[in-house]
């Protein structure tokens, strides 16, 4: 059963000149994670708004949990979880009043608010932080506060946008934690990133898109398949480059590229470490020490760069304002 589906959806800014979403079709399976990889200004955050009901498309249509986003935004409401990329809690208040101020706005009254801010403080490590002014918080604890928000009428489908955004790699570490523990509890997942290691991590499949639309999708072993197989590296001294690229063009079979910074050679291979010990008998043959060789696995990175001719940092996403 599909908890999120999104077609044809099209959403522009200024006037129509700006393209934001551009006939995009996503759909998420139930208990699963989408990871949804982009640059900044692919349409990630724009996907996620107008999924959670922030943001109406100019056309096309989208359904979560069975209702329609458009047509009945409040009982979509009443089913999400939404985290964005920047901490929506009050910064004056203390971690608990934020989480009961929410678990109030959810009509759940004082006692239930109160019983549900107590354990998600435990469930999300920040107990001993409860009664401490926000602007206290680490940025990670901001970001774990505000995930712990988005959990307060106990979501079936979350919506996280670029959740470690800003944070470093121990903070980033601790909320992949939190998330899988979200994801082992049944919760449909759909993960927006321009982290490629985190889509890796964390996602059952992933969904590239680009200027406003998915441009591949699969498993993150699938994906990186398109990209083929292993590449050869081999870095030289520079006067031994011209032999070595002939080298490794026989080995090969395809021209190889040359990276003249790095004097680093590489090229696909489809024999695996059968091409690495022939490399390094026909260096040895010549005379030739190698600095470094190795095989490298494609990686995400690989993929994206491959699809889309950029890396995932590039642009900035319009501003998502809902034109008056």
């Amino acid at each position: 059963m599909k908890s999120i589906i999104a077609e044809e959806l099209v959403k522009t800014y200024d006037k129509g000149t700006v393209r934001a979403l551009d006939n995009l079709n996503l759909d998420v399976e139930e208990g699963t994670v989408l990871g949804v990889l982009g640059p900044n200004g692919a349409g990630k955050t724009t996907t996620v708004r107008i999924l959670s009901t922030l943001l109406r498309p100019d056309s096309g249509r989208a359904t979560v949990a069975g209702i329609d986003v458009i047509e009945n935004p409040e009982k979509v409401r009443e089913v999400i979880g939404l985290s964005g990329q920047y901490a929506a809690v009050d910064e004056i208040l203390t971690g608990y009043d934020n989480l009961v101020m929410f678990g109030q706005l959810y009509h759940l009254g004082k006692k239930n608010s109160i019983l549900r801010a107590n354990e998600l403080l435990e469930r999300f490590g920040l107990t001993d932080a409860a009664k401490r002014p926000i602007k206290t918080y680490s940025g990670g604890m901001r970001r774990r506060l505000d995930l712990a928000a988005s959990l307060i009428v106990k979501p079936k489908i979350l919506f996280l946008d670029e959740p470690t955004t800003g944070l470093d790699p121990r903070g980033r570490q601790d909320m992949w934690s939190v998330i899988e523990e979200l994801v082992k509890d049944g919760v449909t997942l759909l993960l927006t990133t321009q982290y490629l290691e985190e889509a890796d991590q964390l996602a059952d499949e992933i969904a590239v898109i680009d200027t406003g639309k998915v441009i591949a999708r699969g498993t993150s072993d699938a994906l990186k398949k398109q990209v083929g197989g292993e590449r050869l590296e081999v870095v030289v001294e520079s006067t031994h480059i011209e032999k070595t690229l002939e080298i490794v063009t026989a080995i090969s079979g395809i021209k190889p590229s040359l990276d003249e910074g790095l004097r680093q050679i590489s090229a696909p291979v489809s024999t695996g470490t059968a091409a690495l010990l022939d490399v390094l008998k026909a260096l040895d043959a010549a005379g030739i020490h190698a600095l470094d060789v190795g095989l490298k696995r494609p990686s995400l990175d690989d993929v994206f760069l491959s699809l889309t001719g950029h890396s995932a940092e590039s642009n900035s996403e319009p501003r998502m304002e809902e034109s008056k």
